[in-house]
């Protein structure tokens, strides 16, 4: 059976499957390379109108996705010739057990777009394939960028998820600046993308602790001093109680009559109310009495103060 397939140079199932993948592919490709590309160009024109209107926070969001349309495209550039390429040499890769060395780097390349082109299903069933030829390591080895696993640098680097840098950003702002012919100053937009930021999700607990106010350092002493309470001396009145020394009849006798006096000033002193109800026209002198009568109150009791003090004198120097 072989040697009729050879004869009238018919394929095997893995060759008819592997140009049916490659033509459908290839096919796929363009019509999804048109379609990107009018996208494309009307992103282009919106960024063009974000930068005339003045809106630079939107553009530099915006470039964004015109950079990873424009590596999307690029890829997809890349798979088609790598396509084009295995399907003239089909015949050699069904004659060979194993990946040919001219044939590996596309190959290889084909296996790792097919996890990162969700528009090419069809890639999946190519790289089914593969794997039923060349087994499950040598498609693992692709998958997963292993050393010499033969994928192209250019389409690791088109279909990588890593951010743009801002360099890329602002040369693509330029160049659709340039393109059509809009007199834009970018020294904003450089200086937005010079501008380093901290990050927020790293170091958060020594950030917090940067907030928090410095505690200051205590001695021993003193933070023994906080644990225990403080203990207040009590003093000990039985102790410091003097003895009552006997008064002298001289000074009892002068403080008993201010008091005395004092006592009989108030008591026939009438309210305040009455004072207020005697005030009249000829009521002059007994104003004058009153004021009197209160100024020799305060001197009274003035002299009882001084009394009471030199008693307390008499009673230190008699110890």
């Amino acid at each position: 059976m072989s040697s009729l397939n050879s004869l009238f140079n018919r394929s095997s199932p893995f060759g008819t499957k592997c140009k049916t993948c490659l033509n459908l592919i290839i096919s796929r490709i363009k019509l999804l390379r048109n379609r990107r590309e009018m996208q494309l160009i009307n992103m282009r024109k919106e960024m063009v109108q974000y930068l005339q209107t003045g809106q630079e926070s939107i553009a530099r969001i915006r470039v964004e996705h015109i950079i990873r349309e424009q590596n999307i495209l690029a890829a997809y550039e890349i798979v088609e010739l790598f396509c084009e390429f295995v399907l003239a040499r089909v015949p050699i890769v069904e004659a060979q057990k194993e990946c040919p060395i001219e044939l590996r780097e596309a190959i290889a390349s084909i296996i790792f777009a097919s996890g990162r082109c969700s528009d090419l299903p069809e890639l999946m069933h190519l790289r089914n394939l593969f794997t039923t030829k060349y087994g499950k390591e040598f498609v693992a080895a692709a998958m997963e960028l292993r050393p010499d696993c033969g994928v192209n640098r250019t389409i690791i680097e088109k279909l990588s998820v890593k951010a743009p840098s801002a360099e890329s950003k602002l040369k693509v702002l330029k160049a659709i600046a340039h393109e059509y012919n809009l007199d834009w100053d970018s020294s904003n937009t450089e200086a937005e993308f010079n501008k380093k930021y901290e990050d927020l999700l790293d170091d958060s607990g020594s950030s917090v602790r940067q907030v928090q106010t410095p505690t200051t350092e205590s001695s021993p002493a003193s933070s023994i001093s906080k644990d225990k309470p403080s203990i207040l001396p009590v003093n000990d009145t039985s102790k410091n109680k003097t003895p009552e020394s006997p008064k002298s009849p001289a000074v009892s006798s002068r403080a008993y009559a201010a008091t005395k006096g004092n006592v009989d000033s108030q008591e026939h002193q009438p309210p305040a109310a009455e004072r207020s109800s005697y005030a009249g026209p000829g009521s002059s002198d007994v104003l004058e009495k009153a004021r009197a009568a209160i100024a020799a109150a305060t001197r009274a009791s003035a002299a009882a103060r001084a009394a009471a003090e030199l008693v307390n004198k008499v009673k230190v120097t008699t110890q």
